[in-house]
C-alpha cells in the first residue's frame, strides 16, 4: 500500500506523473500529479496536482478513464480522449471544468496505462461492485 504523504489519503495504488497544461497565454507548464486507487472507493480514480498552493484533488470515475484512453469519453466536468503529441508521442488529454474554470492536460498514454493496469490487478474491471463496502459508505452519507 502507497502512502501519497503528510494529510493525503492512503491509496492502494499511487502512481506519480508529469502532466503538461497550457494558461490562456498558450505557455506551457508542467504540473507534479498522483493518480489514486483505493479499493474501498472501486468506482473512483483521483488525480492529485500538487502545486505551492496546496494539493487539488479531482475524483471521477475508473471507468470513465479506462474508456477514455481508448475513444473520446465524457461529458459535463470531465472529458478524457486519447491524442497525439506534436512529437508522435501518444497521450492522453484530460478536460476538467468547474465553475471556476477550464483546465485542458496531456499525460503520457503509457503512464495511464500502467496507472490503470495496477488499479484492474487490484479490483479488475466488473468487479467493483464485490469490493463496495455499503455500511461504510452509509455511515459516511449519515454522518455527513
Amino acid at each position: 500500500m502507497n502512502i501519497y504523504g503528510s494529510g493525503r489519503t492512503v491509496a492502494d495504488v499511487a502512481v506519480d506523473i508529469t502532466v503538461q497544461c497550457w494558461d490562456e497565454r498558450g505557455r506551457s507548464h508542467e504540473i507534479d500529479t498522483v493518480l489514486g486507487y483505493r479499493r474501498q472507493d472501486p468506482f473512483a480514480v483521483t488525480m492529485t496536482f500538487l502545486t505551492g498552493d496546496g494539493d487539488l484533488t479531482w475524483t471521477f470515475g475508473r471507468e470513465l478513464l479506462a474508456r477514455g484512453v481508448s475513444v473520446p469519453t465524457g461529458e459535463g466536468d470531465v472529458r478524457i480522449s486519447p491524442t497525439v503529441a506534436a512529437d508522435g508521442r501518444a497521450t492522453i488529454t484530460v478536460e476538467l471544468s468547474s465553475p471556476d474554470g477550464h483546465l485542458a492536460l496531456t499525460a503520457r498514454s503509457e503512464d495511464v496505462h500502467d496507472f490503470l493496469n495496477r488499479a484492474h490487478a487490484i479490483v479488475p474491471a466488473g468487479q467493483e461492485s464485490d469490493h463496495l463496502d455499503v455500511d461504510r459508505l452509509i455511515a459516511q452519507v449519515l454522518a455527513a
